[in-house]
C-alpha cells in the first residue's frame, strides 16, 4: 500500500509541470488506477478469533506463550481492593484464630519480583505453603525470608528449576517430613508434612498428568500411594491437606467441563475419582462444604487468551480437612484480586 501511494505521489509530482490542466488530470487518473490495481493483490492476514478457548492447565515447566495483561505486582490492586479480613464464625460460634495460605507461585524468583511477598506481609498467615518454587534454599535471597517464620524447603532433586515446595510457619512444628517415603515420588519435592500439637498439615503439589496425558499413568500411581500415606496419618491426628491438587473435582470447578473431560490434564475421570476416594476416607473439601453450588470461582487461569480477565478458569487448589475439623471451619476462600502467578492464593480460616 505504501509503495502504491509513493507511485501516485511521484507521478503527480512529475506531472505538476504538465503544459495544461487536461494533461495533469489524465496523468492523475492513470496513477490512481495503478494504485487500485496494486492494492487489490494485497493479502490481508485472517482475522483473529476472539471466542474463549477450551484452555487447560499448562504442563509443568512449560513457558506460557502469552502472558495476560493483568499480570500484576503481587499485592492487592490499588482500586476497590477487597478486604483481607474475615468476620465469619465457625459452627461452634467461635471466631477464627488460625489462618493458612496456599499458593502455586509458578517460580519463586519471578513470584518475588512480582511482589508476592508483599501480599504475604499483608495477609499474615500462620502457615504459608508455596508450590512450584523451582529453587533450592541456598539461592533464596533475604527478601524471601520474612521475619517471624520457620521455613522448610523441599526442592526437586531429579531436575533443577522444576517443581519444589516450601513451608513457612509462625509456629515451630513438632516434626517436619519431606515426601512420603517412596523414592519414585520423592524426587520432585512435592510433599511436606508438618506435625503440630493438634493436627497435621500436609502441603502437596500433585503431579500434573502432562500435555496429551503423557504422565497420567504415573499420576494414578501417585494418587494410589498418597491415599495410603494420608490414611496412615488420619487416625493419629486431624489433618489439614492443602495445595495445588491439579484436578477440577466437579463440573462446576472449571469453565468448560464438556470439552475437557478425559482430554485435558486435571479433568480425567480417574483423577477426579482419586479425589473422591480420598474424600470418602473421612475428609471434606472445605470450599465446597461452605459453597456447594457456587460457580465461576476458580484458582487458576492460563496466561493465554486473557483468560483471567474473562474468568475462564479452573479450581485446582484446595484445603481438604478431616471431618472432625469441620466444626472449627470459619471460611475457605480465594484471593482472586491478588496477582503474581497464574494461580491465586487460597485462604483457610479456622477456630483452632
Amino acid at each position: 500500500m505504501i509503495k502504491a501511494a509513493l507511485f501516485v505521489f511521484r507521478r503527480v509530482a512529475t506531472d505538476l509541470a504538465a503544459p495544461n490542466l487536461q494533461t495533469f488530470k489524465r496523468s492523475f487518473a492513470v496513477s490512481l488506477s495503478s494504485c487500485k490495481q496494486t492494492t487489490t493483490n494485497i493479502n490481508m492476514p485472517p482475522k483473529r478469533k476472539t471466542e474463549d478457548a477450551d484452555t487447560e492447565p499448562a504442563a509443568e515447566g512449560e513457558t506460557p506463550a502469552k502472558k495476560a495483561a493483568t499480570e500484576g505486582n503481587g499485592s492487592a490492586e490499588a482500586e476497590e481492593t477487597p478486604s483481607l479480613e474475615c468476620d465469619k464464625k465457625a459452627e461452634n460460634g467461635e471466631s477464627w484464630n488460625f489462618k493458612t495460605v496456599a499458593w502455586n507461585t509458578g517460580g519463586f524468583k519471578s513470584w518475588l519480583k512480582k511482589g508476592g511477598m508483599n501480599y504475604v506481609k499483608e495477609e499474615q498467615p500462620d502457615i504459608l505453603f508455596l508450590q512450584e518454587v523451582k529453587i533450592v534454599e541456598k539461592d533464596v535471597t533475604a527478601e524471601g525470608k520474612p521475619d517471624g517464620y520457620h521455613v522448610y524447603w523441599n526442592p526437586a532433586i531429579s531436575k533443577k528449576g522444576y517443581s519444589g515446595t516450601a513451608l513457612y510457619s509462625k509456629i515451630e512444628p513438632i516434626d517436619v517430613k519431606y515426601g512420603m517415603g517412596i523414592e519414585k515420588h520423592d524426587q520432585e519435592g512435592r510433599l511436606i508434612t508438618a506435625e503440630y500439637e493438634k493436627f497435621y498439615f500436609i502441603g502437596c503439589y500433585v503431579p500434573n498428568s502432562g500435555r496429551k496425558l503423557v504422565r497420567l499413568d504415573y499420576r494414578q500411581e501417585w494418587d494410589k500411594d498418597f491415599l495410603e500415606y494420608i490414611k496412615g496419618l488420619k487416625d493419629k491426628k486431624p489433618i489439614i491437606y492443602a495445595g495445588d491438587l491439579n484436578v477440577a473435582h466437579l463440573e462446576i470447578d472449571l469453565k468448560n467441563p464438556k470439552n475437557n473431560r478425559n482430554k485435558t490434564p486435571g479433568f480425567c475421570d480417574v483423577e477426579r475419582d482419586a479425589l473422591t476416594n480420598l474424600l470418602n476416607e473421612g475428609f471434606v473439601d472445605s470450599f465446597r462444604h461452605l459453597y456447594p453450588d457456587k460457580e465461576l470461582f476458580y484458582s487458576f487461569w492460563t496466561y493465554m487468551m486473557n483468560c483471567r480477565a474473562k474468568n475462564v478458569g479452573w479450581r485446582l487448589d484446595y484445603f481438604v480437612l478431616s471431618k472432625s475439623l469441620v466444626p472449627q471451619l470459619c471460611e475457605s476462600t480465594m484471593r482472586h484480586h491478588v496477582m503474581g502467578s497464574d494461580h491465586c492464593p487460597i485462604v483457610l480460616f479456622m477456630a483452632m
